[in-house]
């Protein structure tokens, strides 16, 4: 049950309609980020929004952005989330507040401070008091910010959403936990309905159903899904059934959904990411949409109607043709009930609240189609043809009372074209219809009229008190008019669609006025730009201060290391008569690039699990090991596959080991075949007789049951110079689990193929593994290695984020020497390269492209992280989503002016271990003034 249904209440949620102050209203609402924003671009990217006919933005409110360390909160500047609410009020656009505690919004760790994941015992995104502290002293800091921009209260916010998808996430106790967040929420007097969005469909596993707390949906569909009508459908009868609406806070950005959407019964239209941003700093996240690992880029956006830099994509116009036709409804479609037709052509439509229905056109198929419809009896279009376009979804009026529009002598009986303005003049009402093809309108009323066709075509002209025209769209708009015995004009113009999509306003003498497409710049220009390059020594931390940790290392958060770089040196002392064949990173995230002595062995990015660095031909380990690290970000998702996705995941490492022994063990293992639900214990202890088992190969036995239960057994005599031992494991094992001398090691996955048995070994002893196959159709064996070595010591740690890398690039920059053209670095090795950039695009700003192979970047503008990047080539760079992968943007807000003083500065790091990094001149394409 939604609590504030009272009256009174600013906003109103029942089954049928949203209301604000008491009117009925569709809410069309484009997801727009302060923080992904300068903060001189925040007003004209909120008018942005507005003039292409959202009426609402949703907002995320990033707790991480504000508190960076515990206890220190930051509101200021760049930051000021007060400012950018008052803003989206000056601009007249609504607000639904989105301040977690969790956003996900492909943001480092979903906004969850990494202080967070080294507390013990706290449950993360559950009914947990620990956690809830936490998030109450976030609250403390965000809500009466909130509270002060509540509509009603001097501001437009209209709902307040409490957590994110909580349905992604193994929440113990939903309700208990939305319930804690509520009550949080009321204590700062919080009145606007609190939300809370279902990501996968799980209306409970997102809400808990907790009273006070309105459930919504997050749909992610292929756009031309035939059956998601059906499936919307099924969610607006559940909500109407507990007396709500249906409120879609996350969508598709296409307008062609939001139609299908709004054909359903969505009073909430909320396409994610409609103004597209950019991480600044070091924010991004990483998550699993590289199947498994991707890292998200600079870059965010997802081709909404306007990208980063603000330049207007075709979308946009879509968004101010479907407010139009929103608007041209008003209370009546704001309050409609979805109902289903008989027609196959038109499966959806949406009875009116003052009368009459609107039929939605849908066309999912690749292929335009003839269509038709029927009034009655009758066959529609009587005469024209009426063609359903692919991937088009207009809206088509029928028996819709013209007192919608305040005339009472008659109904709209149809229209092929879809209504797009209606204009009421002082003794004229003027309808703009538009269509692809041809249009037939039939108008009927209570007496006779007088008809002028005008430019349009006329059908049964004898029938007075109806009245059927035709038009066929082009360049040129069509009209005709319809005299009532009132003397009031009714005025019918027909357009084109693609004229329509560019219709600015109708002004109070009835003209339309059409503008023209804005066309993006993508030719980049010649910018007067001098650089200079300063080498760096890559064993060099780029910063004065260490502190050492001992024998063992650790995670970086557990030393308050939580963005940015940081370096781990270490000793490796190996026994003199041991070759090493390599190295292992252990448990190591995001990006780990590995240097012993002078010799780099080269960059992984192993997702949290362990690497193995081969040793190049020629070079041999030395006993200085140095391990530069960098957090790309703290995953937005909570997924298993690899340790780096889990949502409380570390970052850095725990170990490095020299392998000095490599063995093979995939041959002779003892084999049992075992019965579903036999005791795994009995079998893994060290002492179990197992000599009357067969000898088989790991996976090798043939059985034929599905699945077939199988146990495999094997005694290793370990090294006595070796004080770590690790199990590598790869291939493709089904369910496949591991034991050694009885202790269970856990699951194996061939993701994260490395298990670490030195805590339940000895030098010298022999150890007993035993691994649990569920063998099904098709699954292969893998193969079984043993590492042995030495674990690397006496460890010290030191880091640095952006002010402390804008310090080394400023100390640097004294030893810079001039460069031109392409820019070459051998592998392994860093270097600085320094620009300074007129001011000659009237502060608007850049676009700049980067091509290349085998290099970083991370960019620094005005003392701003603007990008960070990573050029094509090499087996070891990750897969990257979530926009350009090979630009970033310098913002106009963020220039100096004048001849000089915008300063560039980038980190370049050569991360291929076998073939030279390049970096090719960049290329400055101009932001456009729109």
């Amino acid at each position: 049950m939604y609590l504030s249904k009272s009256e009174e209440a600013v906003i109103q949620l029942s089954s049928e309609a949203l209301r604000i102050d008491g009117k009925s209203e569709i809410i069309l609402c484009a997801s727009l980020f302060y923080f992904r924003l300068p903060r001189g671009l925040w007003k004209e990217r909120l008018n942005k929004v507005k003039a292409f006919g959202y009426n609402a933005i949703d907002v995320y409110f990033p707790w991480n952005h504000h508190e960076t360390v515990e206890g220190v909160w930051d509101f200021t500047g760049e930051k000021d989330a007060a400012q950018f609410l008052q803003d989206a009020s000056d601009a007249g656009l609504w607000v639904i507040a989105r301040p977690g505690p969790y956003i996900c919004s492909e943001w480092d760790g979903g906004a969850l401070p990494a202080y967070l994941f080294v507390k013990e015992n706290l449950r993360l995104r559950d009914n947990d008091p620990a956690f809830l502290r936490h998030v109450a002293r976030w609250y403390e800091q965000i809500l009466p910010i909130l509270k002060k921009y509540e509509t009603g209260q001097g501001g437009t916010v209209i709902a307040v959403q409490l957590d994110n998808e909580l349905d992604f996430y193994p929440c113990s106790d939903p309700k208990g936990y939305i319930s804690a967040l509520r009550d949080l929420a009321l204590q700062h007097g919080i009145t606007v309905p609190l939300i809370a969005c279902a990501g996968q469909g799980g209306l409970y596993e997102a809400s808990g159903f907790a009273e006070g707390v309105v459930p919504t949906c997050n749909f992610y569909p292929n756009d031309h899904d035939p059956a998601f009508e059906e499936k919307v459908l099924f969610y607006r009868e559940e909500l109407a059934r507990r007396g709500l609406p249906l409120l879609v806070t996350e969508t598709n950005r296409s307008h062609f959904l939001l139609r299908r959407l709004l054909s359903a019964g969505a009073k909430l239209l909320g396409p994610y990411l409609q103004a597209s941003g950019t991480n600044f700093g070091f924010t991004n996240a990483a998550n699993n949409w590289g199947n498994p690992l991707s890292f998200l880029t600079s870059d965010y956006d997802f081709h909404g109607m306007i990208t980063p830099e603000g330049h207007i994509r075709e979308e946009a116009y879509e968004g101010r043709m479907l407010h139009r036709v929103i608007q041209t409804y008003g209370a009546s479609l704001a309050e409609a009930k979805p109902e289903l037709t008989t027609s196959d052509s038109t499966p959806y439509r949406l009875a009116l609240k003052q009368g009459g229905e609107l039929l939605f056109l849908c066309q999912v198929n690749e292929q335009d189609e003839d269509a038709y419809f029927r009034v009655a009896e009758e066959v529609i279009p009587r005469y024209t043809t009426l063609v359903a376009k692919a991937s088009r979804c207009p809206i088509l009026p029928l028996q819709v009372p013209l007192q919608t529009w305040g005339i009472a002598e008659g109904t709209l009986a149809y229209a092929t074209a879809e209504l797009l303005l209606v204009k009421q003049l002082e003794q004229r009402t003027l309808f703009v219809f538009h269509t692809d093809g041809e249009g037939e309108i039939r108008l009927c009323f209570n007496t006779e009229v007088q008809t002028e066709a005008g430019t349009m075509t006329v059908h049964d002209a004898e029938a007075g008190d109806q009245v059927t025209v035709s038009f066929q769209s082009g360049e040129q708009e069509r009209s005709a008019q319809i005299h009532l015995l009132s003397g009031h004009v009714i005025e019918l113009i027909g357009m084109s669609r693609s004229r329509a999509l560019l219709l600015e306003n109708m002004d109070d003498a009835g003209e339309l006025h059409v503008g023209e497409w804005v066309e993006r710049v993508s030719e980049s220009r010649e910018v007067e730009l001098r650089w200079s390059q300063s080498l760096v020594n890559p064993l060099d931390t780029l910063t004065d201060e260490s502190l050492p940790i001992g024998d063992t290392a650790d995670y970086l958060e557990k030393h308050g290391i939580y963005r940015g770089f940081a370096w781990y040196t270490s000793q490796l002392s190996l026994p003199l008569e041991n070759s090493c064949h390599g190295i292992i990173v252990q448990q190591a995230s995001d990006v780990v690039s590995v240097y012993t002595g002078e010799t780099y062995l080269g960059t992984a990015t192993p997702g949290g699990g362990s690497h193995f660095l081969p040793i190049p031909s020629g070079s041999r380990v030395e006993p200085n090991l140095v391990a530069r690290v960098e957090i790309w970000g703290h995953t937005n998702f909570h997924d298993t596959n690899l340790p780096g996705l889990h949502l409380n995941a570390l970052k850095g490492l725990t170990g490095i080991v020299g392998v000095t022994s490599v063995r093979e063990i995939n041959q002779n293992w003892r084999f049992k075949l075992m019965q579903y639900g036999e005791d795994k214990d009995d079998y893994a202890a060290s002492d179990y007789d197992d000599r009357q088992w067969p000898i088989a190969s790991v996976g090798g036995w043939l059985s034929a049951e599905q699945p077939a239960h199988q146990c495999y057994r094997k005694q290793v005599t370990l090294s006595k110079e070796a004080d770590t031992w690790i199990l590598h494991t790869p291939g493709n094992f089904s369910h496949a689990y591991a034991y050694v001398n009885g202790h269970a090691l856990g699951q194996l996955n061939p993701l994260n193929p490395y298990l670490d048995i030195t805590s339940y070994v000895k030098a010298g002893d022999t150890a007993t593994l035993t691994l649990f196959l569920d063998k099904t159709y098709g699954s292969l064996s893998g193969n079984i290695r043993l590492y042995e070595g030495t674990a690397a010591k006496q460890w010290t740690l030191s880091s640095c984020q952006e002010n402390g890398l804008l310090q080394h690039a400023k100390a640097s920059a004294l030893k810079a020497l001039p460069v031109e053209g392409d820019i070459s670095l051998i592998p392994g090795t860093l270097s600085w390269l320094y620009g300074d950039l007129h001011d000659d695009n009237q502060g608007l700003g850049w676009r700049v492209y980067v091509e290349g192979s085998n290099m970083k970047l991370t960019v620094f503008f005005n003392g701003h992280l603007v990008g960070r990047l990573w050029t094509q080539g090499g087996a070891n760079r990750p897969i990257f989503r979530g926009g350009s992968d090979e630009s970033f943007y310098l913002p106009g807000p963020w220039f100096q002016g004048g001849e000089s003083g915008n300063e560039i500065a980038i980190l370049l790091e050569a991360v291929s271990d076998s073939e030279d990094a390049l970096l090719e001149p960049l290329r400055f394409v101009p932001v456009a003034a729109v």
